[in-house]
């Protein structure tokens, strides 16, 4: 099986993940998309530890509404979490789980490329995890700390923009570019694949580690400072393991 890469030209996105969606359908004209695949699109987090003891009500129902309720809830693409009794008797695999960075499944290696859009779990939420299971999973004496179950809408389906460039292992750009981000089409599963861009001068920049991903779960990987691309630059995804088929 082929590794395919996708490059798409379109505006550059705005901050949030409707906004870009809204946008999208008005531009693509002087900035590109660069993109591969993914799509569990759960919110940033910030987690609150107020006093010593982690608990559910407070921090760890705040870390899971944001960032894994969007498929973990009642009618969703995997069991729900949305409650402490749902959470409770599954927390030690949770915990192995976020530290393999399994879940949520983001699916790139955090620090190669930078990514407004990422949805892996900082290094404060992932100790919060870590010390709470760690600690027995109280639950928490104060209901009122516990906020509202987050309110699920249906995630729109991601749709490549008509000028998108596709690529497959590497391509030299014609004409000079506004990189906006990356969406994978075809990686084999159990590989490890990094992107990078190849300037004339010599310098390569860091795009796109992909570690750990997952075919099923789709979406791009949206740049947080778009990239000048001049003509000539060359993508190139370099695949690094290849799983026998």
């Amino acid at each position: 099986m082929d590794s395919r890469t996708r490059i798409i030209a379109s505006r550059r996105i705005g901050p949030l993940y409707n906004d870009w969606l809204e946008e999208m359908s008005n531009a693509m004209k002087h900035t590109a998309l660069l993109v591969f695949v993914l799509l569990s699109i759960c919110a940033p987090s910030n987690a609150h530890n107020v006093g010593n003891a982690i608990t559910w009500n407070r921090e760890i129902s705040r870390i899971i509404y944001q960032r894994c309720a969007s498929c973990h809830h009642d009618g969703g693409t995997a069991f729900s979490l949305m409650r402490y009794q749902d959470v409770q008797p599954r927390a030690v695999d949770i915990k192995e789980a976020v530290l393999s960075r399994r879940m949520p499944p983001w699916g790139a290696v955090k620090g190669f490329g930078e990514f407004r859009n990422d949805q892996g779990l900082t290094q404060v939420e992932l100790e919060l995890i870590t010390d709470w299971v760690d600690s027995d999973t109280p639950k928490g004496n104060n209901p009122n700390t516990l906020p509202k179950e987050p309110r699920l809408d249906k995630l729109p389906i991601y749709k490549i923009p008509k000028n998108g460039i596709e690529i497959s292992a590497e391509a030299t750009l014609e004409t000079g570019v506004t990189l906006d981000g990356l969406f994978p089409l075809t990686i084999p599963p159990g590989g490890s694949t990094k992107i990078v861009a190849s300037l004339p001068g010599g310098e390569t920049i860091p795009l796109l580690w992909l570690y750990e991903y997952q075919q099923g779960y789709q979406h791009p990987f949206l740049l947080r400072q778009p990239i000048d691309l001049p003509s000539g630059a060359v993508i190139r995804g370099v695949l690094l393991k290849l799983r026998s088929f």
